[in-house]
């Protein structure tokens, strides 16, 4: 036994692999990556590499990706949409009439849209009904942009009123602080609003539609309750102030700033900043990103010019 052992420990090694079945050469293994059935020769470009990119194939999409969203029809007065299928994807620039809030807006349009057969109506930004100007409003596919639009930096014009304070910061709510505001010179205005320009940071009023535990502020201040607030941050790319010619008591503004700004908050900022304290009488959105008021409709142009094209498309599937 001993020696059978031994006649194995000293048996030669199996050869390696590669010894017994050699590699072949490298010339036989070069395959076109473009096509199997192409043969590449040493040094010769592939055909696909002599060709131009026009002739490469589109990218197929994977599982998991989505073809690309198209680009939604932007409707400019006076015009209406070009074809009944618009209405699935479009944009209106609206100029939002005093009184009116945001929602009431988007409910008059969505009564056409259904009409049409779309039902998704969407508004870019919050308007107080006070407040006068451009409302961006998307309607059917083109509510996928509504996030887009809102971020997008916003140009405000508006009236405030020196030596007087409202819980609101607005007109809305009656007179209850007042202050001496006579020392307030034109000078002191417009330093004070430089002084507000770049990133600041805000405490939302009370009469604001942000939730804190649930319930809109709004709620609490007509019970005339008192909300802590966390401060949120903005940024003021421009601020211009200046007197009224007639009326020293107020001053115009115009303030071109960025998502999340509480321009009644500004107000009122700039009133306590120069030892008093001031409110709104006056907004007006002038222009949401490139987007100007100036290519807005009237909700009454906008039923004038739609309306029979609403009608006529109602007739036709009806019969």
């Amino acid at each position: 036994m001993m020696s059978t052992m031994l006649a194995r420990a000293c048996r030669p090694l199996a050869a390696p692999a590669r010894a017994r079945y050699p590699a072949r050469p490298r010339a036989c293994r070069r395959v076109s990556l473009v096509s199997s059935a192409t043969q590449v020769d040493d040094g010769a470009p592939a055909a696909a590499d002599a060709a131009g990119d026009d002739d490469v194939a589109p990218r197929k999409l994977a599982k998991y990706e989505k073809p690309p969203r198209p680009p939604p029809h932007f409707l400019r007065p006076p015009n209406p949409p070009p074809t009944p299928e618009t209405w699935q994807n479009m944009v209106l620039l609206i100029d939002k009439p005093k009184g009116w809030t945001s929602f009431d807006v988007v409910g008059k349009t969505r009564w056409l849209s259904r009409r049409m057969g779309s039902k998704k109506v969407g508004h870019c930004g919050t308007l107080d009904p006070n407040a006068t100007g451009l409302l961006i409003l998307c309607v059917g596919k083109a509510t996928k942009m509504v996030d887009s639009f809102t971020g997008m930096d916003k140009v405000y014009t508006g009236t405030m009123k020196l030596g007087e304070g409202t819980p609101s910061q607005d007109c809305c709510e009656e007179v209850d602080e007042r202050l001496p505001w006579e020392h307030v010179s034109d000078a002191d205005l417009a330093a004070g609003a430089k002084a507000m320009e770049g990133d600041i940071k805000q405490i939302p009023p009370m009469f604001s539609a942000i939730k804190v535990k649930g319930e809109r502020l709004y709620k609490a201040a007509r019970r005339g309750e008192t909300v802590e607030r966390k401060e949120r941050a903005c940024t003021i790319n421009s601020f211009e102030v200046w007197r009224d010619k007639v009326d020293s008591q107020l001053a115009h503004f115009r303030v071109d700033c960025s998502k999340g700004t509480y321009v009644r908050t500004l107000a009122h900022d700039l009133g306590r900043n120069l030892g008093t304290v001031a409110h709104l009488t006056e907004l007006r959105r002038e222009s949401i990103g490139e987007h100007s008021v100036e290519d807005a409709w009237t909700v009454e142009s906008l039923f004038e010019a739609c309306e029979p094209q609403v009608e006529a498309f109602v007739a036709s599937k009806q019969m």
